[in-house]
């Protein structure tokens, strides 16, 4: 498959998506190049997952939360726990420390299938860690006056 044609069948997915009233998706469409859709929680109100189309792969990511002041080893173990279980999608950090869920999708093995099995894994890992992630990563702040 070609960057082109996976382009389009994103596009594709993303608008049946947004356009079927059964689902969870808010928003499909475009920004700064990349494509995103918008979904409903249960933990939080909504999340954003971006796809970035290359020549090789489809990346994925969604924002968790900003670097956790309180980011201590037991925070780090639970990322790493929580990322033993996880496929496709992972927790990690950029390089000022904010958390995100991210993975890739081969362009050979792009389908609607392994599209939906991404999201699907994005809305698991925020769904299952969203909390927990907070509390480890703001304790500080739950503990003042």
């Amino acid at each position: 498959m070609t960057k082109d044609e996976a382009t389009a069948l994103i596009v594709e997915i993303t608008e049946d998506w947004e356009a079927d009233p059964a689902s969870d998706i808010v928003w499909a469409g475009e920004h700064d190049g990349r494509r995103g859709i918008r979904m409903a929680q249960q933990c939080r109100d909504f999340t954003t997952v971006w796809f970035d189309i290359g020549e090789l792969t489809v990346g994925f990511e969604a924002y968790v939360m900003p670097q956790p002041p309180d980011a201590g080893v037991d925070f780090y173990r639970y990322c790493m726990a929580r990322n033993w279980r996880s496929w496709p999608a992972h927790l990690a950090t950029d390089d000022r420390g904010d958390v995100f869920v991210i993975g890739r999708i081969p362009l050979p093995s792009l389908t609607e299938a392994t599209l939906d099995g991404a999201v699907g894994a994005v809305y698991e890992v925020i769904e299952l860690s969203f909390r927990t992630l907070l509390q480890l990563g703001f304790q500080q702040r739950e503990k003042s006056p």
